[in-house]
């Protein structure tokens, strides 16, 4: 007779060692697509392009380019708009790809990783 919690024989039984096995690899393929991910750069952009932003998957800002138009000392505000919406857009972008690569891995939103 087995122990509680036990399995007689030691031995798990085969549907559990199955499950096991598929969240294990499930687990691979998650790891394997948040590399994926971080490794990953998106750009966003705003004010018809006079700025833009690139960054990876792990939300850090890499680069910032700015055309010479957007630039107006009279203007400061519009250039502070600007760029947050091309971090805004570009963080979209990594939120979709994320949503892509690890929900289409269990059906299950990314952000929940």
């Amino acid at each position: 007779m087995a122990k509680h919690g036990g399995f007689p024989g030691g031995a798990m039984p085969g549907n559990m060692a199955n499950l096991m096995k598929q969240a294990q690899r499930m687990q691979r393929q998650m790891e394997e697509g948040r590399e994926k991910l971080e490794s990953t750069e998106f750009t966003g952009s705003a004010g018809g392009g006079a700025v833009e932003v690139r960054i990876n998957g792990k939300r850090d800002v890499l680069a910032i380019t700015l055309d010479k138009d957007i630039v107006d000392p009279d203007d400061v505000e519009t250039l502070q708009d600007s760029i947050l919406a091309a971090i805004k857009d570009a963080m979209d972008k990594a939120d979709a790809a994320g949503e892509e690569i690890m929900g289409g891995l269990n059906g299950m939103p990314a952000g929940l990783f």
